[in-house]
């Protein structure tokens, strides 16, 4: 399609005015609509933001506002470039949106002065495409996420083109490369669409870009062997360069719409090429070509702020007002600032204007989850660890109703884990969507599924945070070594939550919810590479309104806490739990209680009658095994010692109450562990973390913690915990060593524990497997007489 030319001119004057509110909020403190000559105390005294990609993004803006109302697509916009703030503000501005979630910045000249103060203010707005803007779901100051979250986005959303701008700067990162293939992951029947746009400006901050600078076939080979159409718009003479990407835009929606009538019409299966707009223009396009004698336009210098003198500097200031007057805004505002009606009437009307998309907006969206209560699922446990069981694989069961009763709004993401992590009961109810080539000896691939698979835990992610953030609900299932690779993803995404928080008009969206399996204590084969539990600390350091750790000690706990967890909203939940076959020791009703508690006196396991000479607590399914064996010991040795068992749950129970919503009294904390007995914790992950949260509790002095102290390698389960000091054997040693009372009358109990260590390795060493008191212990504290004695 050609455009008339006054078709092109109302384009590009929606252009024009984009650019100028653009230029406006980087520089400017007053006389928004230039009505006098620019002075010093007119222009910020901090200059922050960045303009170089800024004009790329107000073409693209303004070219799928045309599209939207021609031919009523449902889109959304996506600005991987980072620092894109201005853009995205200005057309959320310009279709009114922005007036319409913050009264306060009226479409006039007020509201215009207003526009352009509180951009990278203090007090006002980020110059990221951050939570604060409208029709955003991708802030884009971390690189690399954009395709990852279009995807995520497009999942399950049959009718939505999700726009996704990918810098050429961003082109180089590590998770985009990945992301190209997440087009062999949706399926065109019930799946939107994902158009990417890579803005090929040519420079990041200070280097040239790799894309810019490999040859022209080169990049179109590769793009092309991601599996895309490749439509180039390229130049910098804006007529032209709006002609072409009107064409573009044409084609690239053409070519969306024929696949899906395919797909939808049930024709036979084949891998589609999806359309991708290539789209090659200057850096700081429309800006200052020269600044001070050298060049701007069209190179690195004009990525951030092209004209940086500007406040003190005459000439730059003039410079200014010529460059912003070069958009003729008289042409574009009234003499009351407002937008003139031909260019407001450019935008799309309500919904359809990308900044008021409510899929953008997710918490408008989402619908509560459809879940069972988890004592459907529940395992028998006629006594304290009486029945075994692999905990994630019972929950595996329990997501098979999940899947059934969520058919378009929850999907499980994970490295190729979703099998290894005992979850592969989905594939009762469904298959791993997979669109590449699908072969007979493949097993549970099949071009929809609700399952999504893919070794790169970033896309994973990415996906995830998409799907999440337009409104539906999602599992991530990784080995909990390697989902420190999304640690700054996850960073990102606990800053959106927290910052939306205090944003109205921004509804909750569905919790990120982590299970992490194949954990620190169970690699067998795997080994040191596989043993990192550090996450749980990376994650604690987010706000303590967002975080939530849990560390479930068998299956009716695993379960109790993942149905409270997928049912929540605006969180960032980690869950912790071993894939291996487990003692259960709560039924159903008794897991509900503990969980509703977070923490509390296992008094089946306990025999203090309300005053304790000592505290074993724990937390994590390995450390409460060993805990209960290590009470055992204690309780046939020492039968006059008065022993209290407390296990952790929710990890945040330890916090002070002034430190975490869920944090214990003092009052509370005090009643449970005591103000003045030893207290021998063993913890699931690094010691110094049960430190940090309990600091400032009565008793701390008393606070003695075992964890894991970074030694591991390929070896037993129990060795594993022998390399670390937190076994059996030496959690009755510190006990010995820190109840006063028992003093030399414990010594040789002391020797026994010494001694079973020094056995218990050697029969590792000499066997390659645990000592068979340690395979075969049960627990039965009626019993006068150890399994398995230590002497």
């Amino acid at each position: 399609m050609t455009l008339t030319a006054d078709e092109i001119s109302g384009i590009d004057s929606w252009f024009r005015a984009a650019n100028y509110l653009a230029v406006g909020q980087i520089y400017l403190m007053d006389n928004p609509l230039l009505e006098r000559e620019l002075r010093r105390d007119d222009i910020k005294p901090r200059l922050l933001g960045h303009w170089g990609t800024t004009p790329g993004l107000n073409l693209i803006y303004a070219h799928l506002n045309r599209l939207i109302r021609e031919r009523d697509v449902n889109a959304i916009f996506l600005a991987g470039p980072g620092h894109g703030g201005p853009a995205a503000v200005a057309s959320a501005y310009l279709d009114g949106t922005y007036s319409e979630v913050y009264p306060r910045i009226s479409r006039d000249r007020d509201g215009m002065r207003s526009l352009f103060r509180q951009f990278s203010f203090p007090g006002g707005i980020p110059s990221h495409v951050a939570p604060e803007t409208p029709g955003s779901i991708h802030e884009g100051g971390e690189l690399g996420y954009v395709l990852s979250h279009a995807y995520g986005a497009a999942m399950d959303n049959p009718d939505l083109v999700v726009a996704a701008v990918v810098g050429d700067g961003e082109f180089e990162t590590g998770p985009l490369a990945t992301s190209w293939h997440a087009n062999k992951f949706v399926d065109p029947v019930h799946d939107g669409a994902v158009l990417p746009i890579l803005h090929l400006n040519g420079f990041k901050i200070a280097n040239p870009t790799v894309p810019a600078r490999i040859s022209r076939e080169e990049l179109t080979k590769l793009l092309e062997g991601f599996g895309h159409e490749v439509i180039v718009v390229e130049g910098d003479d804006p007529f032209d360069v709006h002609q072409q990407m009107a064409a573009a835009m044409d084609r690239a929606h053409d070519l969306i719409t024929a696949i899906q009538q395919e797909a939808r019409s049930g024709a036979p299966y084949h891998r589609p090429t999806w359309p991708m707009i290539l789209l090659v223009t200057p850096k700081g396009w429309t800006g200052p070509r020269e600044v001070d004698g050298v060049p701007v336009e069209g190179t690195w210098r004009a990525h951030q702020v092209p004209l940086a003198g500007t406040r003190d500097n005459d000439t730059h200031r003039r410079q200014l007002q010529e460059w912003m007057e070069s958009y003729r805004p008289r042409e574009l505002f009234d003499e009351d600032g407002r937008v003139r009606e031909e260019i407001a009437a450019l935008a799309p009307i309500g919904t359809r204007r990308m900044s008021a998309n409510p899929h953008a907006n997710g918490g408008l969206l989402r619908k509560p989850l459809r879940i069972k209560d988890f004592r459907s699922y529940a395992v028998s446990v006629p006594s304290p660890g009486a029945t075994v069981h692999e905990a994630t694989r019972e929950f595996g069961r329990m997501l098979i109703d999940v899947v059934r009763d969520n058919p378009d709004s929850f999907r499980l993401f994970g490295p190729d884990e979703t099998a290894s992590n005992r979850l592969d009961a989905v594939y009762q109810v469904t298959d791993k969507v997979f669109g590449a080539e699908i072969r007979p000896i493949d097993e549970h691939l099949a071009h929809t599924g609700r399952v999504v698979e893919m070794l790169s835990e970033h896309t994973c992610q990415g996906w995830l945070e998409g799907y999440l953030l337009t409104g539906r609900h999602g599992l991530f299932s990784c080995y909990e070594a390697f989902i420190h690779i999304v640690d700054s993803m996850v960073n990102q995404h606990a800053k959106w939550l927290h910052t939306t928080r205090s944003i109205d008009w921004r509804p909750p969206v569905s919790s990120l919810n982590y299970l992490l399996t194949s954990h620190v204590w169970r690699q067998d084969h795997n080994g040191f590479s596989h043993q990192d539990p550090g996450f749980i600390d990376h994650v604690v350091n987010k706000k303590s309104e967002i975080v939530r750790v849990y560390l479930p000690p068998d299956t009716n706990t695993l379960l109790s806490t993942m149905k409270h967890c997928l049912e929540s909203r605006h969180y960032i939940n980690v869950v912790v739990a071993g894939k291996q076959p487990e003692f259960d020791w709560l039924t159903g009703d008794q897991a509900d209680d503990h969980c509703a508690r977070g923490l509390g006196i296992w008094d089946w396991a306990s025999n203090d009658e309300g005053d304790p000479d000592v505290v074993l607590a724990a937390a994590g399914d390995v450390p409460t095994l060993e805990v209960l064996a290590a009470i055992l010991i204690l309780r046939k040795h020492l039968p006059q010692l008065r022993i209290r068992m407390i296990n952790v749950v929710d990890l945040m129970r330890l916090q002070d109450e002034t430190q975490h919503p869920h944090g214990l009294t003092g009052r509370d904390f005090d009643a449970l562990f005591t103000t003045d007995r030893p207290v021998v914790f063993a913890y699931h992950g690094y010691p110094w973390l049960i430190h940090r949260l309990t600091y400032r509790r009565t008793n701390h002095d008393n606070l003695h913690v075992r964890g894991y102290r970074e030694a591991g390698t390929t070896t037993t389960p129990f060795d594993m915990v022998m390399m670390n000091d937190m076994d059996r054997f030496h959690l009755v040693m510190d006990v010995i060593d820190r109840v006063p009372s028992l003093g030399s009358r414990a010594a040789e109990l002391r020797q026994q524990m010494v001694d079973a260590r020094r056995r218990a390795k050697e029969w590792t060493r000499a066997h390659g497997e645990d000592l068979p008191e340690v395979q075969d212990w049960t627990w039965n504290a009626a019993d006068t007489e150890l399994e398995g004695s230590v002497s």
